[in-house]
């Protein structure tokens, strides 16, 4: 690659396409496009980070290609593999012109300070998407006018870029309105009180949808950790049901299920396969988006869970299955342990086909459903699902005519229901729906392409996937003893995976991404933060030392690597590695709101405060309560942005309860708890097994539990540097 003093002199280039060198299967793909030529002269530099409409608009247009490829540095990336570019960039933009999104293109100087940036803008083959994504300037005008800006005034161009730049690192130096305080204003999260979690549930209650459930209209996103939030609330140990109140509790957790049972029984879930799709297109959920991504799936695993346990419902439990059911198999399980990261939203409708549609894959027809069910069988599951002649989704969201006749499949009635308006019976109804759901699947996976996969493991994601399906396999050891092995021996290979192939055993290191090999792109706050909450909830399942000792080593490299020390610092995780290991990027930031994906800062809080109570370390409880100082004016301000957080406010004012199960295997009383444990959803506590061969690195770890006589069966609750026994706490 060119340098930048290259580049700055004007001196002539010759470049070549490096796309196919990219671990991301969409960045390689593009490698064969028109774009990216290799011979040209180059002033500014465009940065794009993906989306395939742009692709097919504008990327595989040669009147875009040869515009890029004579006045421009085009450089793509993948945002899952370099978060922190995405971050850095998408920053800048939202600054700039109080929006974002993806697509996201920037122009940038020789030193990589931004010039010009935006989200999508429609190319020269654009039809109907340019008036639904509200683009109205062309991707092709806007390349022409930042060339002839930059070759007429390419000095302002420079000073501007390196003013912006300034006001950038200002704000990520000073960061959010807790690190201007002064250190000695700073109370360790203390400050904030348990109250927030009152603010928060009263901003979603006023936003709830009584109707679809969700809290927002189209497009409605999951978006777990709110929903995580709203079940957990009444779960709390304490004092958190006295300030909030018994009935608002309630209320929150009844907004949740009615979301998840909506989403259950709606187009957003793969009603003949498994998993659900990123989001809904309409407020009802029929409608999705019909990517498949791998940390939705894991958040919703987790969730459902809860849901379940909470209220032992059967339709939650359907939906935990489905969800495990998609992680533990092909195409997301990879064969040599790990997942996938997602599938895609387009795929050719049949094997013949040149050109791919959005939802191909999961669209019927109702002569679809005659076809392969029979009449009699077909009726009842047209009427099921939904399905009707001329299609269920309205023009209005089809403005590429992809989905004329189709069908999105929902739950739209009950077999009893059902039954009787057929004048059937229910049992005969359920077995008729039972076997046409696998009769479609079948024809589905025989002749129909399947959308793109993929293949990259990202570590992060893996993390979200190696925790849920670790408490999915404690939850189920109970009901389904198969199913919990299945779903404990997938984290488990994920973990041998990831140890093996993306961990460097002498630095403490991990590494973000691996695709027919390893990637470059060095772990980040979030690999670290999520493969640790992993590894814990793997331990509690198992109580297999290996997978806490791990934790415990790479939570002393995410503290090393990226954290900011107070009272120097202000506290809190920045999510990538110092400046001297990431020369090529011009901010540090440090995320703290939740998201689609929670914050690397809220689940790593957590992780300490859990680390703490398990290995009694003093240390880890400390960094924990600095990650939450450092956001708590914020927090202070818009409770509902950091509800991930609040839980470690929670903590912070009342403890976290940490169970210590202590005995030989066999053991009556150690069988028990394990049980009683494995039935709730670990709201404030921590378990850890000593005894029956159990614990050996634990107590060597834990100095309260070194002289614990393992041998005799009890249970012991540990808080404050003290343990006592007989207390029934769980």
């Amino acid at each position: 690659m060119a340098s930048a003093t290259d580049v700055a002199t004007g001196g002539e280039l010759h470049l070549e396409n490096r796309l196919s060198e990219s671990r991301s299967p969409y960045v390689s793909l593009l490698a064969v496009a028109r774009f990216f030529n290799t011979a040209y002269q180059s002033t500014d530099s465009d940065l794009t980070l993906g989306c395939h409409v742009m692709e097919r608009e504008s990327f595989a247009s040669p009147e875009i290609a040869r515009l890029l490829n004579t006045s421009f540095i085009p450089i793509k990336i993948d945002r899952e593999e370099r978060p922190d570019i995405d971050a850095i960039y998408m920053n800048y933009v939202q600054a700039t012109t109080g929006g974002g999104g993806w697509p996201l293109n920037v122009f940038l100087t020789p030193d990589l300070e931004p010039v010009f940036g935006g989200t999508y803008w429609p190319g020269p083959n654009h039809s109907m998407t340019a008036v639904l994504m509200g683009g109205t300037v062309g991707f092709l005008e806007i390349l022409e006018k930042v060339r002839d800006v930059w070759t007429m005034q390419e000095g302002k161009c420079r000073e501007s870029a390196k003013e912006i730049t300034r006001q950038l690192k200002e704000f990520a130096e000073e960061g959010m309105l807790s690190h201007a305080r002064p250190t000695g204003e700073r109370d360790g999260g203390e400050g904030l009180e348990i109250e927030l979690l009152d603010d928060a549930y009263e901003h979603f209650e006023g936003r709830y949808d009584e109707v679809n459930g969700g809290f927002s209209s189209a497009p409605k996103f999951p978006t777990p950790v709110n929903l995580e939030f709203l079940l957990r609330l009444g779960q709390w140990l304490g004092a958190v049901k006295d300030i909030v109140g018994e009935d608002e509790c309630a209320t929150a957790a009844s907004m949740a299920i009615h979301t998840l049972r909506k989403m259950a029984r709606g187009g957003i879930r793969d009603q003949i396969g498994y998993g659900f799709a990123r989001y809904s297109v309409t407020k009802d959920w029929s409608l999705p988006h019909f990517e498949k991504m791998l940390y939705d799936q894991s958040q919703l695993l987790s969730v459902y869970l809860d849901a379940f346990l909470i209220t032992h419902d059967p339709e939650m439990l359907g939906a935990v299955y489905d969800i495990a059911t998609y992680l533990t198999n092909a195409p997301i399980a990879a064969p040599t342990g790990g997942f996938f990261s997602s599938e895609d939203a387009d795929s050719y409708p049949t094997r013949a086909d040149t050109e791919k549609r959005e939802g191909a894959y999961y669209v019927w027809t109702l002569k679809d459903f005659h076809t392969i069910l029979g009449d009699r069988d077909a009726d009842v599951c047209a009427r099921f699902y939904g399905v009707t002649a001329d299609g269920n989704v309205d023009g209005a969201n089809d403005p590429h005519d992809e989905f004329i006749s189709q069908n999105v499949l929902s739950i739209r009635t009950t077999p009893g229901m059902l039954a009787k308006e057929l004048g059937m019976s229910e049992e005969r109804v359920v077995a008729i729906l039972k076997a046409g759901r696998t009769k479609l699947r079948e024809y589905r996976e025989t002749h129909r392409p399947r959308p793109a996969l993929d293949d990259k493991i990202v570590v992060a994601w893996n993390g979200l996937a190696i925790g849920a399906l670790a408490r999915t396999s404690a939850a189920l050891e109970e009901i389904d003893p198969a199913k919990a092995l299945e779903c404990r021996v997938a984290a488990e290979k994920a973990v041998s995976f990831i140890k093996s192939e993306l961990f460097d055993e002498n630095s403490g290191q991990l590494w973000r991404v691996y695709r027919d090999g390893r990637g470059d792109a060095p772990g980040f706050a979030d690999d670290y933060a999520f493969l640790i909450r992993g590894l814990i909830d793997l331990y509690e399942a198992t109580f297999e030392d290996q997978y806490l000792k791990f934790a415990d080593t790479l939570q002393k490299s995410q503290i090393r690597l990226f954290h900011d020390p107070a009272p120097a610092g202000s506290g809190g995780f920045f999510s990538t590695l110092p400046p001297s290991q990431s020369p090529d990027l011009i901010l540090r930031l440090k995320p703290g709101m939740d998201a689609a994906e929670p914050s690397p800062n809220h689940v790593s809080a957590l992780n300490l405060y859990r680390l703490s109570s398990m290995l009694e370390d003093e240390t880890y409880a400390a960094v924990a309560r600095g990650t939450v100082s450092a956001f708590e004016a914020e927090v202070e301000q818009h409770p509902f942005l950091f509800v991930g957080m609040l839980g470690s406010v929670v903590i912070g004012k009342l403890g976290m309860k940490g169970l210590v199960l202590v005995g030989k295997d066999g053991s009556s009383v150690v069988g028990e708890a394990v049980g009683r444990v494995r039935r709730g959803c670990g709201v404030g506590r921590t378990v850890v097994r000593v005894g029956g061969g159990n614990g050996g690195w634990v107590r060597e770890r834990n100095l309260l539990l070194r002289d614990v006589d393992v041998d005799k069966a009890c249970v012991m609750v540990c808080e404050g540097g003290a343990c006592r026994e007989g207390v029934d706490v769980i």
